[in-house]
């Protein structure tokens, strides 16, 4: 049987992409003006299934590149800095020839996409961050939660308690996630996230910004959102969704959906 994503509309394949420093996988759907997704931190293009498909059905093409370390995506992930993550979203870009593209970073991935608008400006059109945090700390013991989650160690049990502490909002199913971790990539994408100070590519570049941020993330605060936007001034857009945590894709997807296309429609 199909996937949703092979049946949407306009749906193509899966291309590989010649990175810097090796071969990117990337999920291709639908037709039309260009919008790059980028996961959270050890998380798997498949988490922007959904998405994409309800992009391509409104005449957009869904672009999401496998992180390093994920499905055919082997480059290296020693020594990764937060320069090859832009570059490997910019390679994508170019080889496609789809600039410039929206990019959709969620967690982890709105890092990645700021950086993005940094270091390649004249490749993105817009930045959509997804639960973006980093000035205001997580309470320590979701800070703990998000560690356990990509313990190898952690029992069955203790995994799927941690994610739901960390990523999902009190009453959603949390099980929906307790498959797809990359602890590899993760630790990859950690290292690289850590080596460079967020100042460099916090306020990505020139781009326009929406902040979409989950009302229940205890991961992202809400006080994270409200900082950027202001920091960020007539750049900035913020829209809040309730009933969601970090995770926020599967659990409010229609309402992500919605917001990412009301700015997109409000771009042309």
């Amino acid at each position: 049987m199909e996937s949703r994503l092979e049946q949407a509309t306009g749906y193509r394949h899966t291309k590989i992409v010649d990175g810097p420093a090796g071969p990117i996988e990337v999920k291709i759907a639908g037709e039309g003006r260009a919008v790059v997704l980028i996961p959270s931190l050890g998380r798997g293009a498949d988490d922007f299934d959904d998405l994409s498909v309800r992009l391509a059905d409104h005449d957009y093409m869904a672009v999401a590149p496998e992180p390093r370390g994920i499905g055919a995506s082997t480059s290296p992930l020693d020594d990764l800095s937060m320069f090859d993550l832009a570059a490997d979203i910019a390679a994508v870009i170019e080889a496609l020839d789809i600039a410039p593209a929206t990019l959709v970073g969620h967690a982890f991935g709105n890092r990645v996409a700021r950086m993005t608008a940094t270091e390649h400006p004249d490749l993105v059109e817009s930045v959509v961050l997804l639960a973006c945090g980093g000035l205001v700390p997580a309470a320590p013991e979701h800070t703990e939660a998000l560690r356990t989650v990509f313990m190898s160690d952690a029992s069955d049990a203790e995994h799927q308690a941690a994610v739901a502490k960390a990523f999902f909002a009190p009453g959603n199913d949390a099980s929906v996630w307790f498959d797809g971790w990359h602890r590899a990539a993760s630790a990859g994408q950690t290292r690289a996230t850590t080596s460079l100070d967020p100042s460099h590519w916090w306020q990505a570049g020139r781009a326009d910004v929406l902040v979409v941020q989950p009302e229940d993330d205890v991961v992202a605060l809400p006080a994270n959102a409200s900082a950027i936007v202001e920091q960020l001034g007539d750049r900035a857009t913020l829209a809040t969704i309730p009933r969601a945590g970090h995770a926020l894709l599967p659990e409010q997807p229609e309402a992500v959906a919605a917001v990412v296309l009301g700015w997109l429609s409000g771009r042309i």
